[in-house]
This record gives structure tokens, sequence and C-alpha cells, in this order.
């Protein structure tokens, strides 16, 4: 950061070294300007903690990302700052991926939000990109202040995929999805997670318990695990047995994972098929958080639909490793994990 420098003439300077003080008894030292927190503090991107020469004044964009077998492998998760891993109808799941530090050129397959959305996105004050829902579904994500971007409503920005079956097929511009973001949301998001100054200096990556794996039933129908991997410095995820991979062919791999235990309740809305619709509510419970090939359990919370989840113990907040962070929302009546 340049500084500038107050440069006396060096005949009054030679004067005033010969006298107690300058004719007129005027005060002529010369402070230097100390710089304020905001000069003085790195940027970092608010998602991620990374550090950055300039933050990109653009708002962050959700999307809703489809995670059934028929739905990989998905198009863009590997640039996500954050992904959520909800479970929906029939105990299969589906991410809500948050992007900011990088924009990908395509995201999918997009589908529907659900109504655990609403409170994860609330916090981001963004735009949320996706197929469509159900009325009161949609309602509950604008009234959160979040701008919706809806395929089935002609919004612009969606394409299908030939290669891929219907409804599988949907894929997402985020170019075009941020091109429609209402002026006031050009500002960068709130941080959401709290992050340590560099990568190692997490706190479960200073005082945590070693670990390989993490083994996540996240339903009959959906297990995850995740293998610490020190070439990489990152978890890396499968879905079950097979290696989780872009449609690139890029492993997807994660700086921290968090481990959240969630309520899970009947809403009464039923899905097209029939199936019944239940909601992930984020309140309060337990966790477990995962960075730098170890884990520590954590307490969580969240104080009000728009605050972000606060992830603590005894000693005070928790912070992650800077860099991407994947979220597994894990039901209490039905799943669990293993931390080996």
């Amino acid at each position: 950061m340049a500084r500038r420098a107050v440069l006396l003439p060096a005949l009054a300077v030679a004067a005033c070294l010969g006298l107690a003080a300058c004719v007129g008894g005027a005060d002529t030292a010369a402070e230097t300007p100390t710089p304020s927190p905001a000069e003085s503090t790195p940027a970092v991107w608010p998602l991620t903690g990374v550090r950055s020469d300039a933050v990109v004044p653009r708002p962050a964009l959700s999307v809703k990302v489809e995670n059934s077998v028929h739905a990989r492998p998905q198009v863009g998760l590997v640039d996500a700052d954050v992904v959520w891993e909800e479970v929906v109808e029939g105990g299969i799941t589906r991410f809500l991926a948050v992007y900011h530090s990088r924009v990908p050129e395509l995201v999918g397959p997009v589908r529907s939000v659900r109504p655990t959305d609403p409170a994860i996105v609330a916090p981001l004050g963004g735009v949320l990109a996706y197929s469509g829902a159900q009325r009161p579904f949609i309602e509950a994500v604008e009234a959160t202040g979040t701008q919706s971007v809806i395929m089935d409503r002609g919004d612009p920005g969606f394409r299908r995929d030939p290669a891929r079956r219907a409804p599988h097929d949907v894929l997402g511009e985020p170019e075009t999805f941020l091109a429609q973001a209402d002026d006031h949301r050009a500002v960068p998001p709130p941080a959401q997670l709290a992050f340590a100054g560099a990568v190692g200096e997490g706190t479960a990556a200073r005082e945590g318990a070693r670990t390989s794996t993490l083994d996540v039933v996240l339903s009959p129908a959906q297990r995850v695990v995740w293998d610490w991997d020190d070439g990489s410095g990152t978890w890396l995820r499968s879905e079950g047995a097979e290696p989780s991979v872009s449609a690139s062919g890029e492993r997807h791999a994660a700086r921290n994972v968090v481990l959240l235990s969630v309520e899970v309740v009947e809403t009464g809305y039923r899905d097209p098929a029939g199936t019944p619709v239940r909601e992930t509510r984020l309140v309060s419970g337990t966790g477990v958080v995962a960075s730098g090939g170890r884990t520590l359990e954590v307490r969580w919370s969240k104080e009000a639909l728009d605050a972000p989840v606060l992830l603590e113990r005894d000693e005070g907040p928790v912070t992650l490793d800077p860099g991407a962070t994947w979220v597994e929302l894990v039901p209490r009546d039905r799943g669990e994990w293993t931390v080996s």
C-alpha cells in the first residue's frame, strides 16, 4: 500500500535542525499516517476466506443442482465456494451450490427448489436460480429478499443438454443469471462462516483429532464418503464407493467438510409423483468440522432465517481453513456419520 511522505524543502529542514524550535513556534514534525483497518486488512473472498487482490462487486449466486444417479456427472460444482447437500423425496439428495469467487460457464443439472432452501439463501441477499417449484416454495424464497431466476417462468440462462435425458438435462449459465440481478445486489455477500487467516490455522486443523475418512449416511438411498488427501490438502468426495467427479473429469473436493445433525419434518406438500415433501430445519444441533486431515466436534445454531450458521464449542467460535466448504445436512432420524 502506497504511503504519502511529507517532504520539507531542504533549506527549511537545515534551519530547523539548528534551532530548538522553528521561527513562530509552529510544529513542523511530520507524522506517518496510520492506515485504517480497512486499508491494512487484506481483501478476502467472503464465502471462502481466501485472500484476493480485489473482490469483485457482484452478488452471491446460488443454483439448485440435482444429485440423482441420472444427474451425474454434474457440471460446475468444482467452482462453487460453498455446496450444501440436503435430502429430498425418495431419499436422494440435491445440492445448493453457491458461487461468488469463481463463476463457471455452466452449472447443472438444474432442478427445482425445496422448503429448506430459503434458510440457506436468506443470509446471502443474492440470486437463486432453479427450474421451478410449487408456488408456496417460490414465495418462501422471495419472501427472504432473495431474487429468483426461474426456468419455468421463462427467465434467460437455461439450456438443455441433448446428451442427457429430461428432466436431468437442464444446464444453467451463471453469467446470464448474474446479469439479471437487481441493481442493488451489485455487492459482495456477507461472510457466512468464520475463516482462519491461512490454511492449517482453522480450529479443527490445529486442534482436531487426526482423521482419514468421513462416512456419511444421509438416507438409505444416499451415502457419501470423504477421504483426506495429503497431496491436495483437501477432502475427496465419493458417492458410496464411486469417486465423485465433474463432467470435466475433475474430482469433487473440499478444503472443509461440515456435518450438521438436523431435524427433518413433514410439510404436508407432495411432489408431482405424490411423494411427501419434507423440510430440513436449520435451527441448532451438534456437528463435526473437518479441516486439514483432522476433525472437531462442534455445536451449531442459526438464530434467525436471515442469520448465518454459527459453529462453536465451549472455548468459543470455530474457524475453518480458507477454501471451498461442503456442508452435509444429516437427518437425525435417518442419517448418521462415522469418523475414522
